[in-house]
């Protein structure tokens, strides 16, 4: 198992680990186990790519990481399953993103990746790559060995179809049944609630956007108006800001149908989030109807009959790098506040505009509720630079403590072999002998001055290093935060 290391010292760095770790009660593992840890530990805490043999599939917890890539791809199921399962595992935080490199010119390739994608889920799924549905087969390595038969007997395209469809038939009972067995279970033993947040109806939640599809939805569907003919989440395009065609928001089904993946960078969206960002609105008494809209809206309904304003604020805040913050805030006439997703929620209704708001001006709670919000803000912003300072604080330490314990230890172990070679010589019986040792002590004298000198630059390049963070922390103090205010309306929830 190799783990990447751009730093200097790669050795150092295990004997530095080794070291800190000399107290552990087990003072059993052996040096592989041991060196398997430390470069988890790198990876962990500095690193930022790992690439490893089939050795990491098994033993090493990588639940901090959330990005596999199968750069080959096992013909075994339960192989894979292990892979994904370093990351995939209790105290993972994200989705785990699994990435496989595939030959599409390769017909057996395509089918194998089929049939550990399609039938065993492995990729995919509330029910893909379990131990419920894999250990339903006799063993993973029966399947591998039918493979590689495949591999070994089929020559033509024809008989290798024939040999998968063989191997996909006789696995779909087994898978199947297991399948119908443990959704089962889940449907006896946890109630609707639970059924939603995992995400049990597959295909609704597969059809589903994210919220910040949603958004792009909604607003490409306004700007394009008649330019576009909507079916579900696909779109027809027809106008000339961008190719005409069919745009569609899936990724996998756009690329199953040979038809544009539609996303917030696609030029044509960069366009129309461009033309919508720079238009001026004109004030506006605006009517929200949450009667005929289609889903249940119950924070909503205490304030049908009420009016208020709203007013959508971008923050920009620049310190190590700038970032914007799009809030929406409002407030009923009778002072009450709506939190920043209880008034987006006002967006996702039908509206319509019944007049101005000549001579109204918003409410000073309104004023007072964005400078909260704003500070709230700049308190986040400042909370996480001073995590991540932290942070870069104990990287450089432990960075410059490997360094300068790996050229100390080059040290010591020249000037061993400097005391060994002046013992030898000065015992020796020759004139030959003497000269040879006394060129060996003047060439390792040479390397001693040379990691003296290596010792002193490493110490400049870490003082380099502290300074390039103390100017970072200077700039984070210099920060620069501006409000804009996009618009503001007037509402009325009917």
């Amino acid at each position: 198992m190799n783990g990447t290391n751009t730093d200097p010292g790669s050795r150092a760095i295990y004997e530095s680990w080794k070291e800190r770790h000399a107290h552990s009660d087990v003072v059993s593992r052996s040096k592989s186990a041991d060196t398997k840890a430390a470069i988890v530990e790198e990876f962990r805490d500095r690193a930022t790519l790992l690439i490893a043999t089939e050795s990491a599939a098994e033993g090493v917890n990588l639940q901090f990481c959330s990005l596999v890539v199968n750069y080959d791809l096992p013909w075994n199921p339960q192989r894979i399953e292990q892979r994904i399962g370093r990351c995939h595992r209790y105290g993972q935080k994200h989705d785990v993103v699994v990435v496989n490199f595939l030959n599409k010119r390769n017909e057996a390739d395509q089918r194998v990746y089929q049939l550990l994608a399609e039938k065993f889920k492995l990729f995919d799924g509330v029910f893909g790559a379990s131990d419920q549905v894999l250990g339903a087969l006799e063993s993973g390595v029966d399947i591998e060995r039918r493979i590689a038969q495949v591999y070994q007997e089929c020559r033509t395209a024809e008989d290798i179809q024939a040999a998968f469809d063989t191997i996909q038939a006789e696995l779909d009972e087994q898978i199947s049944s297991r399948m119908d067995e443990t959704r089962k279970n889940l449907l006896e033993n946890f109630d609707i609630d639970v059924h939603a947040r995992i995400k049990l109806r597959m295909e609704e939640s597969e059809r589903a956007l994210n919220s910040h599809q949603e958004l792009l939805r909604d607003l490409t569907r306004a700007e394009l108006a008649g330019d576009a003919s909507w079916e579900g989440n696909r779109f027809r395009y027809h106008g000339t800001l961008g190719p005409a065609g069919t745009y569609n928001f899936d990724w996998k089904s756009a690329e199953a149908a040979n038809e544009i993946f539609y996303r917030a960078d696609h030029p044509l969206a960069r366009k129309l989030i461009e033309s919508a960002a720079e238009r001026d609105l004109p004030a506006a008494h605006v009517r929200f109807d949450l009667t005929s809209y289609g889903a249940k809206i119950s924070a909503l309904e205490p304030f049908i009959g009420k009016s208020g304003w709203l007013r959508v604020v971008k923050t920009t805040i620049t310190s190590l790098e700038a970032e914007d913050r799009l809030d929406a805030i409002a407030a009923s006439d009778d002072g009450q506040l709506l939190d920043d997703d209880l008034a987006r929620k006002l967006f996702a209704l039908n509206a319509s505009i019944v007049g101005d708001t000549r001579g109204t001006s918003p409410a000073d709670v309104l004023d007072n509720a964005t400078k909260v919000r704003v500070a709230d803000h700049v308190a986040s912003v400042e909370s996480r630079n001073a995590k991540h300072f932290d942070e870069e604080v104990v990287k450089l330490e432990l960075w410059a403590e490997d360094l300068k314990y790996g050229l100390e230890q080059e040290l010591k172990e020249l000037d061993r072999e400097i005391r060994d070679i002046r013992r030898a010589t000065a015992g020796s019986g020759t004139l030959a002998e003497k000269l040879a040792g006394q060129k060996k002590l003047k060439e390792l004298d040479a390397k001693k001055k040379k990691k003296r000198a290596e010792l002193f630059d490493a110490q400049d390049t870490i003082d380099e290093k502290r300074d390039t963070l103390i100017g970072e922390i200077e700039q984070q103090l210099q920060q620069c935060v501006s409000t804009v205010t996009l618009f503001t309306v007037r509402w009325t929830l009917a």
